[in-house]
């Protein structure tokens, strides 16, 4: 029970004291007030007092047999002994109301604590009251726990009893201003700042009492199979830490020539992942994107292999040519009297390859091994009589058919075209060639012959055919 509802305390007081004596209200002042203090900030009322005895206020007031009435007038006793009112000594402080009201409070809540409970052990004749004032409560600091005995009602309260301090990064539970009863549970987690560099991007976050690994996955960083510079298994510190972590990534390696490789890696460049498959580059070996590039799942890298050497190849050599003239045989004429032996040599190439594929041979030297048998070809230089020679250009040229017309722009025995016909005169004989004689044609073509310098070169793959100049 509480306020007017509770009886009226069997106490036989001495009327001097002013203990008992009836006032105006129950709102008292326990010190005569600072002239910056806000007006009441001194004031004890009931709601102080419920407030220092917590839930479990009527149940102590009943054990007592007393109201709250009745309780402020016992502290406002003359006996009462208070505790200091600490001030701030900036005076600039002084000057703050805020400040000097958070004074008050906290000089109220002191000197409350202690006079309640003195009180109601004084009236109740035992320690019931204050072992039921004094709560049992336990407090965990990062996993830590210890159990804490206190006057106080709300978990700030506790805490700071406790020296402990709450920063703002802190996660706890319940919060400052809930009420904490017996047998309560306080828990606090202090924040700690993590700096982690996930392949090479920084970032920071506040975590609580975890260990680097746990940490890593609440801030949802890939850890399967990656690298980290701390043990996971580490815990984080109050002071906060630095973490450089790499992920696990999947690539292709293509490595010159050799099949294509799919790797697992942690490297973040291209550089790092050929230290750590221990592949190193040749003086004209090249990586397509460039070794500074960095990596990232599904990444392809191709390394262009360039390799030089120097190598002998066993060669043939051909058999030089001897060529003897014979007047009894007709000019273009030629019969091969021995056609010698090739000789052997070793020649030296300088090789390129670039994967594994040849681009380049350069002859730098090489050496006779076994000298070539010459081969003998006798060539007639029997003058032939010009009928004689278009005839075999035309045998040549179009099967001895003087009047041959294929359609295909070319005509007669030696086929002329319409425009080299027409150009050397051919047009005096016939419009076209297959319809001249063969004297007329081969007069037309000896024209034609006559401009050239006394070559054939008119017809070209014949004249190489029957020896002709």
């Amino acid at each position: 029970m509480s306020g007017s509802d509770r009886a009226a305390a069997p106490y036989d007081f001495n009327d001097d004291t002013d203990w008992f004596t009836p006032v105006g209200g129950t709102a008292v002042g326990v010190v005569d007030p600072h002239p910056s203090f806000p007006a009441g900030a001194l004031t004890i009322t009931p709601a102080d007092v419920l407030e220092v005895l917590g839930p479990d206020a009527d149940d102590l007031l009943a054990s007592a047999n007393v109201d709250v009435d009745e309780l402020i007038r016992l502290i406002n006793a003359e006996t009462t002994i208070m505790p200091p009112l600490v001030l701030p000594s900036e005076e600039e402080e002084l000057n703050d109301p805020q400040v000097l009201v958070k004074a008050a409070s906290t000089w109220k809540r002191r000197f409350l604590k202690g006079t309640v409970a003195a009180v109601l052990v004084s009236i109740s004749g035992g320690g019931v009251t204050a072992m039921a004032m004094d709560k049992s409560l336990t407090v965990e600091v990062d996993g830590a726990m210890q159990t804490v005995h206190s006057y106080e009602g709300t978990v700030g309260e506790v805490l700071a009893e406790e020296g402990i301090v709450v920063g703002e990064h802190d996660a706890l539970s319940p919060s400052l201003n809930a009420p904490i009863s017996d047998g309560g549970k306080i828990s606090l987690d202090r924040g700690r700042l993590l700096k982690m560099s996930i392949d090479g991007q920084a970032r920071e976050d506040w975590v609580r009492s975890v260990t680097v690994e746990e940490a890593a996955k609440q801030l949802g960083v890939p850890l399967e199979g990656a690298w980290m510079s701390a043990p996971g298994t580490h815990d984080v510190p109050l002071e906060g830490m630095s973490v450089e972590v790499k992920t696990r990534k999947n690539i292709k390696l293509f490595d010159g020539a050799n099949p294509v490789r799919e790797v697992q890696t942690t490297a973040l460049t291209v550089d790092e992942l050929l230290k750590s498959e221990n592949l190193s580059l040749g003086p004209e070996d090249a990586v397509a994107s460039g070794t500074d590039v960095k990596l990232a799942t599904g990444a392809e890298v191709y390394i262009s292999r360039t390799g030089v050497t120097v190598i002998n190849v066993n060669e043939p050599v051909a058999p030089p040519v001897e060529k003897t003239n014979d007047p009894n045989m007709a000019s273009g004429q030629q019969t091969v009297t021995d056609p010698g032996t090739p000789g052997e040599q070793t020649s030296t190439y300088r090789v390129t390859v670039k994967n594994g594929k040849e681009i380049s041979r350069e002859k730098i030297g090489g050496k006779i091994t076994k000298e070539p048998k010459p081969k003998k070809i006798t060539v007639g230089t029997k003058p032939i009589p010009d009928g004689e020679v278009w005839d075999r250009l035309a045998k040549c040229e179009a099967g001895g058919n003087w009047a041959i017309n294929t359609g295909n722009g070319y005509y007669g025995g030696l086929q002329f075209s319409a425009s080299t016909w027409a150009a050397n005169g051919g047009t005096a004989y016939a419009q076209l060639p297959h319809q001249a004689t063969r004297e007329q044609q081969i007069a037309t073509a000896t024209k034609l012959r006559d401009r050239a310098g006394g070559t054939y070169g008119a017809w070209p793959g014949c004249r190489a055919k029957l020896g002709l100049p």
